[in-house]
């Protein structure tokens, strides 16, 4: 199976061969790239621009098969936890169905959404059953899928970005909760027994960090990536200047994921999560593991999403300084068909 993950600087493709319940990797690669994000494109010309650029990662990293599982982004999706009574499969969806319009913000007729039943409560009082939904604009999924053809690939399936992370990293026996660090976004999941059992998307991503460091220091957005990469939160470089500009932004994403796990708690009852593990680009800025384990009393680490897959040891060594941007194509191509 390929995993697609389109993001808004950046390409990656990973191809996985299962046996069993094992993984192998067959082809991985990455390719950045300028313009609109997928959502943002507004003609044929630009959409046909990126279809060659995905057909070429293809054809460099020598994926043998076309068919490909791809994602949209988080924050394109509606996802929400809801809680019905002691229904049967069949029950609960003609009940989804018949009151999909209560849990997103758009018509049914114009979304594609999909239901996963997350845990039965028998010993609950009443008996209910917890229910993730995801839903998104159908528009936006056809146009996915239309520069996955072009790019001469056979979409079979789309997903969340967190859903295919969750399948990724969380693991089977703890609640954890995962932070994906995007160019433009955060999106941030609590599992449970490695399923998504809430997700949020807040509009702050490693573009912020790079603007606050731009204006913090009075330099070019070239030059302020280059400091933020460099330096990060380490308070010992440049006078602790460039942390001090990135601080702001950084405690206004752990504001949003103590919010999550809060909610978690009070609305699903849901356990603290015991370990974080962020993924992402900006995952590799220097000292972020420490800050945001002193600020959110969690140990954080950074994400393997290739800690479950099976590779020669040549190629782990090549990969690893680029795993963490791997997440989401990695457990895209881990579903199963």
């Amino acid at each position: 199976m390929v995993g697609l993950d389109i993001g808004t600087k950046t390409i990656k493709i990973v191809e996985l061969d299962r046996d069993g319940s094992s993984f192998s990797l067959s082809a991985s690669g990455i390719v950045g790239f300028s313009g609109n994000s997928v959502e943002k494109i507004i003609d044929d010309k630009e959409m046909a621009s990126i279809a060659q650029i995905i057909k070429k990662l293809h054809a460099e990293t020598g994926a043998s098969s076309r068919d490909v599982v791809f994602s949209i982004p988080e924050q394109a999706a509606f996802t929400r936890t809801i809680t019905f009574p002691l229904l049967t499969d069949a029950e609960i969806a003609s009940a989804v169905k018949w009151e999909i319009e209560q849990y997103i913000p758009i018509p049914a007729a114009e979304a594609i959404s999909q239901h996963i039943i997350l845990e039965r409560n028998e010993k609950s009082s009443p008996p209910s059953v917890l229910v993730l939904l995801v839903a998104a604009p159908r528009v936006l999924v056809e146009k996915y899928t239309k520069l996955v053809q072009l790019s001469g690939l056979n979409p079979i399936a789309v997903e969340t970005e967190l859903i295919a992370i969750t399948r990724c990293l969380a693991p089977v026996d703890k609640t954890s909760l995962l932070i994906d660090l995007g160019a433009n976004s955060t999106d941030i999941a609590i599992a449970k027994n490695s399923l998504l059992c809430f997700s949020r998307s807040i509009p702050l991503g490693g573009e912020a960090f790079t603007r606050a460091v731009s204006q913090g220091l009075g330099v070019n957005v070239t030059q302020a990536e280059e400091y933020k990469k460099t330096y990060g939160l380490t308070s010992s470089q440049l006078e602790g200047k460039v942390k001090g500009a990135l601080d702001p932004v950084l405690r206004l994403v752990v504001d949003e994921v103590k919010k999550a796990i809060s909610f978690y708690q009070s609305e699903q009852k849901g356990e603290v999560p015991t370990a974080i593990e962020i993924s992402g680009g900006t995952s590799g800025m220097p000292q972020i593991i420490t800050s945001l384990t002193e600020l959110l009393g969690i140990e954080v680490s950074v994400a393997n999403p290739f800690a479950r897959v099976k590779m020669d040891p040549e190629t782990a060594k090549k990969l690893a300084p680029y795993a963490p941007l791997y997440a989401i194509a990695t457990g895209l191509a881990m579903r199963e068909q």
